[in-house]
This record gives C-alpha cells, sequence and structure tokens, in this order.
C-alpha cells in the first residue's frame, strides 16, 4: 500500500451535494438510473478535467436540473437561494454562523 487513501472529498459541500442527491433518491423523487442519466450527461458536456472539484460540480448541476425537471425547485429558485447564500456568507463575520434573510447590520 502506497500510504492512506484520498478522502473521497475535498470539500464540506462536496459531502453535502452528494448526501442530498442520494436522501432524494432514497426519498423517491427520482430514480437511480434517472440519476445516473443526468449525471453522466453533465459529465459528458462538461470540462474533461478531473478532479473531485469538477465531478461534484457535475454532481451540483445534475441534482439542480432534476429538482427543476421534476417540479421541486425552478432554474430561477435556485439561482436566487444561491445568491442569497453568497450574499449572507458575504454579510457574516468570521466565525459567525450564516443565517440566511437574516439581517447583521443591527450588530449582532
Amino acid at each position: 500500500m502506497n500510504g492512506p487513501e484520498a478522502p473521497p472529498f475535498d470539500e464540506p459541500w462536496q459531502a453535502q451535494v452528494f448526501a442530498m442527491a442520494v436522501a432524494l433518491n432514497e426519498r423517491g423523487l427520482f430514480s437511480w438510473s434517472e440519476w445516473t442519466q443526468a449525471l453522466g450527461a453533465e459529465i459528458a458536456a462538461g470540462s474533461q478535467e478531473a478532479g473531485n472539484a469538477i465531478y461534484f460540480e457535475n454532481w451540483l448541476r445534475a441534482l439542480e436540473k432534476l429538482l427543476a425537471a421534476k417540479g421541486v425547485a425552478s432554474e430561477a429558485d435556485i439561482v436566487n437561494l444561491a445568491n442569497a447564500w453568497r450574499a449572507a456568507a458575504l454579510a457574516t463575520p468570521h466565525g459567525h454562523p450564516i443565517l440566511l434573510g437574516a439581517d447583521r447590520s443591527s450588530g449582532d
């Protein structure tokens, strides 16, 4: 053996998108066949670069498209939520929890 195996996820968001796809499949939102088709399409259409970041970006895009196709969240809903999280993260002082939709201007 050449040392310890690399962890399967480089960043927390990768584990989270993996877990969301698995959980939504287990809840019956989509079949695993639908998932593999959606993920395969994203991989085929995307960058030919290797690595966890590219791979899990494909997971994220496949999941977003399945959510839209199933009527769970529109593409606009997903973009709006991503923008809200980004704004909340930028407005949150380091070391504080990010609160979506919270007004941090009051000074805590």
